[in-house]
């Protein structure tokens, strides 16, 4: 039996260089070896071929929504129900991955029982098929230390968790803003360890442009991530790495340090993390943030008022 599913929801295998970066991906998780099954979710166009060719499952008939969006809660299901792994991980099919990948997951389910390991990613210009021959691995580490870029610690790209997470998820869509930040924050109003792996997993995203997104803009103006936002509960809810409560360093879990900034925020988020109440985080996010906080009132009346209009 795998120790570690991962699964994704690729975007169609069209445009030439989405098909590169695709099948750079998939094919790097694949050659972590034996203990890592690889699922491949959605019917969009090319998939099934594409997972034929790299030798994963294919798994089809995702939900979606009116515009055809897979949605979360679907994606999510279908790696529970196709799998029997102890482990589950999420990753955007535009992510490369290394063997410290697999490792920092075993190291992390030694010490926890619930968890959401996250992280930051380094961002590089990779336009052609990799050579996955001997020694791969180290030829990206050297490219990575050349060329990589670190992406600010904002949400995240990957989501390792033991399979009873996250078995209750909003409506969200997938490849639009705010559902990666939902799962930090999830993490934390359960009390699991929200884990930033970020010094133990060396990771590239394969850097693209939008043209797959309608109007070809980034995904975090599209109104299908405003309706993400709506789901989650409100921005209040829209956590980020500096949330973490935990970090892996050199394979331990370590809790981190109360100090400065971290601690502020502490306190803002204590009455949703901790109370459970989402008033008073509302409240608590307001008195941090009164511009943001008005700005959402302002949204949320002109929402009000055309949905009153003929």
């Amino acid at each position: 039996m795998a120790l570690l599913t991962i699964f994704t929801t690729p975007k169609p295998f069209v445009q030439p260089h989405i098909q590169v970066i695709q099948h750079n991906a998939i094919r790097s998780w694949v050659e972590l070896g034996n203990e890592v099954e690889v699922l491949v979710i959605g019917e969009e166009e090319g998939v099934a071929r594409a997972a034929d060719q790299l030798g994963v499952k294919f798994i089809p008939n995702v939900r979606r929504n009116d515009q055809g969006t897979p949605m979360i809660p679907s994606i999510f299901e279908l790696a529970r129900q196709n799998s029997s792994s102890p482990l589950l991980a999420y990753l955007n099919a535009d992510i490369l991955v290394l063997p410290d990948f697999l490792q920092a997951a075993q190291n992390t389910l030694r010490q926890a029982n619930h968890f959401l390991m996250v992280g930051q990613r380094w961002d590089m210009d990779i336009r052609t098929p990799l050579d996955f021959s001997t020694g791969w691995q180290m030829r990206m580490v050297e490219k990575i230390e050349k060329e990589g870029s670190l992406h600010p610690p904002m949400g995240s790209d990957y989501f390792i968790f033991p399979r009873d997470c996250f078995t209750r998820i909003p409506e969200l869509a997938v490849g639009r803003a705010g559902w990666d930040n939902w799962m930090l924050y999830e993490a934390r109003q359960r009390g699991w360890k929200l884990v930033d792996a970020t010094q133990d997993i060396l990771l590239v995203h394969q850097n693209h442009d939008y043209s797959h997104l309608p109007g070809g803009q980034p995904h975090y103006r599209l109104p299908e991530t405003f309706e993400n936002v709506r789901q989650m509960g409100g921005r209040q809810t829209v956590f980020k790495l500096f949330d973490c409560s935990h970090q892996l360093v050199n394979g331990q879990i370590r809790k981190i340090p109360l100090n400065g900034k971290k601690l502020l925020r502490e306190v803002e988020i204590f009455p949703l993390v901790t109370l459970h109440s989402r008033t008073l985080g509302w409240l608590s996010y307001a008195l941090f943030h009164p511009v943001k906080a008005l700005g959402e009132i302002r949204n949320w009346a002109s929402t009000r008022r055309k949905k009153r209009l003929p």
